[in-house]
């Protein structure tokens, strides 16, 4: 069989998963096995058919393994055990999305089902098996994930780059096959720059994608850690770190370094010191500058302004 071609045009998304097949909306059956088949009936039992590409079939659960391109790299517990008891009562509704790997099946949609069905005891799941290329998987898989909002923030931003990184897709590519926008994926990438206390916090989902394009608008990688901290110490909405980081704290001023001054024109200062008997500073620009004198009481500037009176 001919390799299936690669495809850039992946923006049709969960469609280009599924395809035409219907979904079922039956709790998943026992399995049945052919040896018990066999007996009852007297018939020797046939091998066990590979399933069709693109129909729905079941697929021991056992056979089954994660997505080694898999964008997810967390998986809350709490929501896992949410969705195993819907699917205890009411079955898997939706398809898991597989293809061959070995002697067995990777998933490339819909690990969640298959780890929330492994909870309850299912021992078969309702597939469709697709034949894709490594390339195809990864980003069927990154694409089925996003649209869903499945991802934290750092996950998704990690698969557009892996997208980029290992199959040369541009910036344009990759927003067109997600359905994003070209800004929101460039936003996407900025985030893996951050501080890496900042990137754990977003993986954690103590902060959004709001609050790391607030923070990444800053250019002080200290004064980023710090607005994160406080954002998670305080709750801070979107709203309140934008307007945290617009108040960004001015630099200190650094003091500016007076011009050297040269022999000459300390000479001068030297001299009217000794003439006038307190400081004096010269200081000059070109040919033109101004003279200070400094005075500490009333009765000394009265004495300076005599002296210079009587000069002649």
């Amino acid at each position: 069989m001919a390799a299936p071609k690669k495809s850039r045009g992946l923006g049709k998304g969960l469609d280009a998963l599924f395809g035409d097949a219907e979904v079922t909306l039956e709790r998943t059956p026992a399995k049945v096995s052919e040896k018990n088949v066999a007996m009852e009936t007297g018939e020797k039992a046939e091998p066990k058919a590979d399933p069709v590409a693109g129909g729905i079939t079941y697929i021991d659960i056992n056979d089954i393994k994660p997505n080694s391109n898999q964008p997810r790299k967390t998986f809350d517990e709490e929501k896992l055990e949410e969705l195993a008891a819907s699917i205890a009562e009411h079955g898997l509704i939706q398809p898991v999305v597989l293809r061959k790997a070995g002697k067995g099946y990777e998933i490339v949609a819909g690990e969640r089902r298959w780890r929330a069905a492994r909870k309850v005891g299912i021992k078969e799941l309702p597939c469709i098996v697709k034949e894709l290329t490594d390339e195809e998987n990864m980003l069927l898989a990154i694409i089925e994930n996003m649209q869903r909002e499945d991802l934290n923030p750092i996950e998704e931003a990690e698969g557009i780059k892996q997208m980029i990184d290992t199959y040369g897709l541009t910036q344009e590519q990759v927003s067109k096959s997600v359905g994003k926008s070209r800004p929101y994926i460039a936003n996407c990438l900025r985030l893996l720059k951050l501080p890496e206390m900042i990137v754990g916090y977003l993986a954690e989902g103590e902060l959004s994608t709001g609050h790391a394009k607030a923070i990444a608008g800053v250019e002080d990688e200290d004064r980023q850690i710090e607005l994160a901290k406080d954002a998670v110490k305080n709750g801070w909405s979107v709203r309140q770190l934008e307007k945290m980081a617009r108040e960004e704290k001015p630099a200190a001023k650094k003091p500016r370094k007076a011009a050297a001054k040269n022999a000459n024109v300390k000479r001068v200062e030297e001299d009217l010191k000794e003439a006038l008997g307190t400081k004096v500073t010269l200081n000059q620009k070109g040919n033109k500058g101004k003279i200070e004198i400094e005075f500490y009481s009333k009765e000394e500037l009265e004495r300076l302004i005599e002296m210079l009176k009587n000069v002649k």
